[in-house]
């Protein structure tokens, strides 16, 4: 049996606003006519990410058989925010083909393995937005689509360090923050920033160097090992 719950004008609010999200992020991904070949996943940042995926619908299959609905959407999306707000953010220079074909190909290719499972993840809940989003690239209704298989999708991340994924966050933060607290635009230049982290860090996060220099559109950047991840940053100079 289900609990009697009073309206909540701002709840219907939040699933619009989650329902236009995946409208526009599934337009973003489309649009760079992105490759389904999972095989073509080759960089850390976007195996890490694959990782975190399989992690989730591994969550949200065992919420589903407990019967526990709230929790399976509460997973999907914790991930899907994530997904937007800091891999999208992160991988969209690359996947441009900024940085060469395979590395473009691999950002590409999670970004459309992620919205495939995100997509089969929100359609109990969101069936509507979810079937038109489907109809885009896909044949058939999503309703009639298999569910997401954690395992197949863990194996495509084997042996990948998921502390990248927070490392990240937390620089992609920072520099957000240095440019907010000067009333910076967050496209303004940096010229030089300056991550110190203990060693395993500093090691995850060189994989992401292209990334994280293409997001906040850092000139020059070094590591400095050290006892806690911080970073430093110093803007350009304006005209």
């Amino acid at each position: 049996p289900g609990t009697d719950t009073a309206f909540d004008v701002g709840q219907m609010k939040i699933g619009r606003r989650l329902a236009i999200k995946i409208l526009n992020a599934s337009k973003f991904v489309l649009m760079l006519d992105p490759t389904t070949d999972a095989t073509a996943i080759t960089q850390p940042h976007d195996r890490a990410r694959i990782a975190a995926l399989a992690e989730t619908v591994r969550q949200a299959t065992a919420a589903f058989e407990q019967f526990n609905y709230a929790k399976a959407l509460e997973v999907a999306e914790t991930f899907f925010w994530d997904f937007t707000d800091d891999y999208v953010e992160l991988v969209k220079e690359r996947a441009y083909g900024g940085d060469g074909d395979a590395k473009a190909d691999s950002a590409k290719a999670a970004l459309a393995t992620s919205l495939d499972t995100i997509l089969r993840l929100f359609a109990p809940f969101l069936p509507f937005v979810t079937e038109e989003v489907w109809s885009w690239w896909q044949e058939g209704t999503i309703h009639r689509a298999s569910w997401p298989d954690s395992e197949a999708l863990a194996a495509l991340a084997e042996g990948q360090d998921p502390g990248l994924l927070a490392d990240l966050a937390w620089v992609l933060t920072a520099i957000r923050k240095a440019k907010s607290d000067v009333n910076a635009s967050m496209r303004a230049e940096v010229a030089s920033a300056v991550i110190t982290a203990p060693a395993d860090a500093i090691g995850r996060l060189q994989t992401a160097t292209d990334d994280i220099t293409a997001v906040g559109r850092i000139a020059h950047l070094t590591f400095i090992e050290g006892a806690q991840l911080t970073v430093e940053v110093e803007l350009a100079p304006t005209q």
